[in-house]
């Protein structure tokens, strides 16, 4: 259940996600300042506070990922952000924190890379966010925002989806969306379960049992007996928490995939070429883990072609193929890191993929 409302504010995609955080009655942030995302904690440093939470600059992304680690043990709702690099520092903690099955909620808004690249947009952390970024198998329940709106939405329900599975959740938008400006619809749900955390938080033994949380597992068989366990959970996720988005995808001869930002330029250029007469469509991802495999598959066995569009050099384009592989495949085209695309930018490599070029 949701309470809405019917005020409309203009704001950046950064400050749709640390309204949406406050809304999901976030307590803590934890975090270091690096650009693109820098409004969220500018924002949060006297919006949670007054909110009767707690924020912290850390001295590191690599202390403020552990200052996440040990709130969500107490089960606190708790916030980090931050861009490329520093979300390459966080990893460690990560790990940590879903083989421990803490929930968390990541905030990454990437910029140019690889090393420190530039402070424009990219989507070149995709392979480190759906595959895992940190050591050892394990997963992040990751959604990718196109709009502030989907910003601000995916932020509440990212602190519901944390808890629900104990898992950390990433947001992996960009420096489009993260300095972009748009109306947004603040909602917030009507009730949240604080005590979420009731049954494993460390919050004292005073007259109860102890409680452990720990991601070490020596005895005989227990971490394969973990993994399996945290596969099952992986796999719940994989049927109940699909999202996408499918624009005349049904209709059309060729299908572009794109996501999140990229996603929401080609959806213009798709509009652009169905006035022209063209059999196009859109399939935009919106969870990227999991990832809507089955979905494009059925497309895939309608006889439809794809071409896959991202701000990388070929990194989710491999997940399209998999799904696809078989009844179809998937060409592929780059914008590179460093170049900001626009929707005529795409035309041109829509329409030779029509014509089989």
């Amino acid at each position: 259940m949701t309470k809405q409302t019917n005020e409309r504010i203009f704001i950046k995609g950064n400050e749709a996600v640390a309204r949406g955080a406050l809304a999901a009655k976030c307590k803590c942030f934890f975090g270091y300042p690096i650009t693109p995302q820098n409004e969220i904690p500018e924002i949060l440093s006297s919006a949670i506070v007054e909110a009767g939470g707690e924020f912290v600059q850390a001295e590191s992304e690599v202390a403020a990922a552990n200052m996440v680690l040990g709130a969500a043990s107490a089960g606190v709702r708790v916030l980090t952000s931050s861009s490329s690099p520093g979300i390459s520092l966080k990893q460690e903690a990560i790990s940590y924190m879903a083989g421990s099955e803490l929930p968390a909620v990541v905030v990454n808004m990437n910029r140019g890379g690889p090393g420190l690249g530039d402070i424009g947009p990219s989507q070149g952390d995709y392979f480190q966010s759906v595959k895992g970024g940190g050591h050892g198998d394990y997963r992040l329940l990751v959604l990718a925002p196109g709009t502030c709106q989907e910003a601000y939405d995916l932020t509440v329900q990212s602190f519901e989806l944390a808890f629900k599975y104990r898992n950390p959740v990433l947001i992996l938008g960009d420096a489009i969306l993260g300095q972009m400006k748009e109306s947004v619809t603040p909602w917030q749900p009507e009730a949240v379960d604080e005590e979420a955390g009731a049954s494993w938080r460390l919050d004292g033994a005073d007259g109860r049992e102890k409680r452990l949380i720990k991601s070490l597992f020596l005895d005989e068989g227990a971490l394969a007996g973990q993994n399996r366990h945290l596969q099952q959970k992986y796999e719940a996720m994989a049927r109940e928490e699909i999202r996408f988005e499918s624009f005349h995808a049904d209709d059309a001869d060729l299908v572009i995939v794109a996501y999140g930002s990229i996603g929401r330029i080609a959806k213009s250029t798709v509009r652009k070429l169905r006035k022209a007469g063209h059999s196009v469509g859109l399939f935009r991802p919106i969870s990227l883990y999991p990832y809507p495999t089955a979905q494009l598959r059925e497309l895939a066995e309608q006889g439809k072609r794809f071409l896959t569009i991202e701000h990388n050099l070929g990194q989710m384009v491999e997940d399209v193929r998999l799904a696809v592989n078989g009844p179809s495949s998937s060409d592929f085209f780059a914008i590179y890191p460093g170049e900001l695309p626009t929707p005529d930018d795409f035309e041109e490599p829509i329409l030779k993929c029509l014509k089989g070029e």
